[in-house]
Parts: C-alpha cells; sequence; structure tokens
C-alpha cells in the first residue's frame, strides 16, 4: 500500500528517481529515459521544493526499508492534478508494480477531489505512452517544450524532444 512521502525519504528518492531513469543502472529496467538525455533526472533540492509544496504530494511503496516505487501528484486546481515520476526499482520493473501504483495514485486523486489527471510523456516515447493508453489515458494532441536550457531536467541528447501531453478522466 502506498503511503505520503517526507522529507526523511528524499535520499532514499532521488537515488530510486535517478536508478530509474538515467545512467546503466536504468536499462535493467523498460522505463529509461538514458537513450534521450543525459545528466539527472531530478536533484535534491527538486524534491525538497516539491515534499515542501502544500499542492504537491508524493506516493511511495516500499518493499521492506526500501523505496520500491514513487509517483508525483500536483493539484493544479479546479479537479485537475498533475500526475509524474511514476518511477519503480528498474529490477523490479514489469512484475505489476507500476500498475498498481497508478491505481493508488488515481485513488488518491478521487478522494482529494480531482476529476482529471494529466500528464507529459516524452513524444518519442511511444513504448511508455502506450503503457498509459492501455491503463486509460488518452493523448490530447497538445504537444509542450522539453525544458532544453535547463540542465536540472537533463541534458538532450537530440534536439526534437517534445512531451506528448496525455489526460485520463476519472
Amino acid at each position: 500500500m502506498a503511503r505520503l512521502a517526507t522529507s526523511n525519504d528524499i535520499p532514499a528518492l532521488h537515488a530510486l528517481i535517478e536508478s530509474a531513469y538515467r545512467g546503466d543502472s536504468a536499462k535493467r529496467g523498460w522505463t529509461y529515459e538514458s537513450d534521450l538525455l543525459g545528466g539527472q533526472r531530478t536533484d535534491v533540492a527538486m524534491l525538497e521544493t516539491q515534499l515542501g509544496d502544500p499542492r504537491q504530494s508524493m506516493l511511495v511503496i516500499e518493499d521492506g526499508p526500501d523505496l520500491l516505487a514513487c509517483v508525483a501528484l500536483e493539484d493544479r486546481g479546479s479537479g485537475l492534478f498533475y500526475l509524474g515520476m511514476l518511477t519503480v526499482d528498474p529490477t523490479r520493473q514489469a512484475g505489476g508494480v507500476g500498475k498498481r501504483l497508478l491505481g493508488q495514485a488515481e485513488a488518491w486523486v478521487r478522494e482529494h477531489g480531482g476529476t482529471r489527471i494529466e500528464m507529459t510523456v516524452i513524444r518519442q516515447r511511444t513504448d511508455l505512452i502506450g503503457w498509459y493508453e492501455r491503463r486509460g489515458y488518452t493523448p490530447t494532441g497538445e504537444a509542450r517544450p522539453f525544458p532544453a536550457g535547463d540542465p536540472r531536467y537533463g541534458l538532450p541528447k537530440r534536439d526534437d524532444l517534445e512531451f506528448a501531453v496525455l489526460e485520463k478522466r476519472l
């Protein structure tokens, strides 16, 4: 069962997120972005800001003393929540943990007055977009620019990165 992350979780969250999205460790799973981006996925300061913002929450699933998975949620008002950074330990991906956490995140959003969830996925990640589509998320047709000039979000290895926007009504 997922629980809310606290500031005590930040070191483990940072390690989990980086291991799943960047570098060689990420290639043990299927959700890595390291072919598209170098550099970091997030940093401690960004996680501190996120957990310190009353509009943002992060759910985590533990496996004993270790964090197994996490997902970030942001209340954007009028029933809209943004879902991001759905992360599963790369050695445990493809076992249903991400699907389970996504379902718990959707239930949490409903409990907090949400009626829609929006997310952005790098357009070139067609396998990941397909995974979300199979769970009821629909591409809106909107594209948003990747923050290529901000190394806090990674260093693009190609210049055509952009985000596809997906949405699900709850």
